[in-house]
């Protein structure tokens, strides 16, 4: 089959992506594809065969962004690599790759691809109406509201905040991925909270604050429509940032999770409620807070989640004896 990996892209979490890129790039030349990788922020110039231009690809900070860099993605649909291209495997994460874009550029093609439409990529990524629609379909999620990005300079917002979620609480972009924008408060400080809706704001127009679960940090792969073993995610120090997802050591992984067998199955079947009720395919990734009660909160749901071979669902997939090329292959025969 002629796949083409589409890898890099817009996002913030571009350089997770090409991480992401690389691996299923090796995966599928073992399964004997034929594989080339299209880099869509890099335009025609993005598009490649060798392995080897992996790791020359551009970092997030060292692109040179256009005014409309969105515009490169049209150039890449427009090439003709593309006509012989049987099939999609997207390993964009992020903004222009996993919130619906390029899945209605391939579909506009008429390239089948990896993972969930347009309509669930875009609600996944959109971490407001992923929990309104989570609380319509009886996923349980932790008490949130929204705060505007023009609002974050106004203190008695901090006050209002902090009288309706006491002193813990969490802090993100609506629409990032990675934790990128995160905060965790714990202490109620005012000026923290200031700090927090500031930082978030940096990377969204829309912020979500929601309450703090104490407990325990585990997530559920989902293949088709089957719940992998549950990962329990252990930070060294702190909570599960930007650091402690991508810097080897600072976390400890628990697959399956050490979790009572009923409590184990209701996680499962949350997270295959989640996936159902946003409408995804394919595969995804659904994370969640668990209390000292074992009562599970839905975050979010991760409809690209990372795909090295020492990411989450892959993690979970070997648990039960699926190695990553298989699973690659388990996620092009789903998607088709």
């Amino acid at each position: 089959m002629n796949i083409a990996v589409f890898l890099g892209g817009l996002s913030t979490e571009r350089d997770i992506s090409i991480r992401s890129g690389a691996a299923i790039f090796k995966a599928l030349k073992e399964l004997n594809h034929n594989v080339i990788l299209i880099d869509p922020a890099l335009g025609s110039e993005g598009i490649f065969s060798s392995p080897d231009m992996i790791h020359k690809l551009p970092l997030f900070s060292e692109i040179e962004f256009d005014e409309h860099p969105q515009k490169k993605y049209l150039e890449v649909m427009n090439h003709n690599v593309l006509n012989s291209i049987d099939f999609a495997f997207i390993a964009l994460h992020g903004k222009f790759g996993e919130d619906g874009t390029i899945q209605t550029l391939l579909e506009l093609k008429g390239i089948p691809y990896s993972g969930s439409g347009p309509k669930a990529s875009a609600i996944g990524m959109d971490k407001n109406l992923s929990k309104i629609i989570f609380s319509a379909t009886g996923v349980p999620t932790p008490r949130w509201t929204i705060v505007q990005s023009s609002e974050i300079e106004n203190f008695e917002l901090c006050e209002e905040l902090r009288k309706e979620f006491g002193k813990k609480m969490v802090v993100k972009p609506n629409d990032q991925g990675s934790t990128v924008g995160t905060s965790i408060i714990l202490d109620g400080n005012l000026d923290n909270i200031k700090a927090a809706l500031a930082h978030a704001g940096k990377y969204s127009n829309l912020i979500l604050v929601e309450d703090y679960i104490d407990g325990r940090e585990i997530t559920v792969g989902i293949i088709g429509q089957q719940a992998l073993p549950i990962v329990e995610i252990i930070p060294q120090s702190g909570f599960y940032d930007f650091e402690h997802k991508y810097i080897p050591g600072k976390t400890e992984y628990v697959c399956p999770a050490e979790l009572p067998e009923d409590v184990s199955e209701f996680v499962q079947n949350t997270a295959l409620l989640a996936y159902r009720a946003i409408g995804c395919r394919g595969f995804a990734r659904v994370d969640f807070r668990l209390n000292e009660d074992f009562e599970p909160f839905a975050l979010e749901i991760n409809t690209i989640p990372g795909f090295t071979e020492t990411s989450l669902v892959p993690k979970a997939a070997k648990a039960i004896g699926i190695e990553f090329p298989e699973l690659c292959q388990r996620i092009i025969d789903e998607s088709l």
